[in-house]
């Protein structure tokens, strides 16, 4: 995503260089940053450092009350766009674990390689990522249910968006799990049973969207935001993003032209966007088609403007969302 490849500012990493060689002095005084914030309830938990909320949430639902978890990037932060304060990267130094998405963030990526923490879990590598769409007019992707790849316009490669694929995310929730088992031996057994329990929940998820998805008059929805790829793959379904990467902006005259094609053809009813954007491009294209407008979460965060206060409430609410605009009955 070309969002997600906007390298820190020079002015930003040498900070965070300078904030970590501070850190380092500190740690040699045998107090370190994170130890120093910490309550003292928190003390000796094992300190978890996530990049952003799929993978906060993973490390709270399988830590609980044995781990300490700091997010980098805040509710209502679109992730792509995370630049991290210096102390923020500074802060990475005192974490035992840090969970990310390498690629997704460029900021965090870098913050990580300086902080000198051993134990990084790309979330990446716990399972398979794949290269969603396919160019039309020069901006736009199609994810479908062959699960053909390509690369987006920019050259950005892999799809991250792979929580959204209750299968997928699964995976990561294993691969997160035995991580805080190997960092924390005397509360494995205990990361162990709470992971267990996570991935049951994703199954019954993943069982949801297979059967509310079943019985439908269509298969194709639009969005602002090709963040659907993984989830489109999983239940056979075809996202027609309106501009690919970019949720904001707008479509050329022959994409509004196509889309109009498209929207006959495939008896696409609804355009939907996102809670952490503007709603306008959806609005404007709904507007122009004669469509209606409806939110899909990416659940890259959670605000309260979101369906939900969770994952999994969220991700309900996306289902019912896409019933709606499906004709799933």
């Amino acid at each position: 995503m070309n969002k997600s490849r906007r390298p820190i500012s020079a002015a930003v990493a040498a900070a965070a260089a300078t904030a970590l060689g501070l850190l380092a002095l500190t740690a040699c005084s045998g107090v370190t940053a994170a130890e120093g914030a910490a309550n003292a309830k928190d003390k000796g938990k094992l300190r978890v450092t996530t990049a952003f909320y799929p993978l906060e949430f993973l490390a709270r639902q399988i830590g609980a009350g044995d781990v300490v978890v700091t997010d980098l990037t805040k509710p209502g932060v679109e992730p792509h766009d995370l630049e991290l304060t210096p102390r923020q990267a500074a802060a990475l130094q005192g974490s035992d674990v840090i969970v990310y998405l390498k690629g997704l963030q460029p900021a965090v990526d870098d913050a990580i390689a300086q902080s000198g923490v051993k134990r990084r879990v790309d979330a990446g590598s716990l399972t398979t990522l794949e290269d969603h769409g396919t160019e039309v007019d020069g901006t736009h992707h199609t994810t479908g249910d062959n699960g053909s790849g390509g690369k987006s316009e920019d050259g950005a490669g892999a799809d991250p968006h792979i929580w959204l694929d209750p299968v997928r995310y699964a995976q990561v929730a294993k691969g997160v799990g035995a991580a805080l088992e190997q960092a924390d031996p005397p509360h494995a057994a205990a990361y162990a049973k709470n992971t267990a329990a996570l991935v049951t929940r994703l199954d019954t998820l993943n069982t949801q969207f297979r059967d509310g998805l079943e019985n439908r008059t269509s298969d194709t929805f639009l969005t602002t935001h090709a963040a659907f790829g993984y989830l489109a793959e999983r239940y056979g379904l075809v996202e027609e993003a309106i501009n690919g990467i970019d949720p904001e902006s707008e479509p050329s005259a022959a994409r509004m032209r196509a889309l109009q094609d498209l929207a006959r053809a495939k008896h696409v009813t609804t355009v939907f966007f996102e809670t952490l954007v503007s709603d306008r491009t959806a609005k404007t294209v709904a507007g122009d088609l004669h469509l209606r407008t409806d939110v899909l979460d990416p659940i890259e965060g959670i605000t309260a403007k979101s369906r939900g206060t969770d994952y999994f409430q969220v991700q309900r609410s996306n289902l019912l969302a896409l019933r709606t605009a499906l004709g799933a009955k």
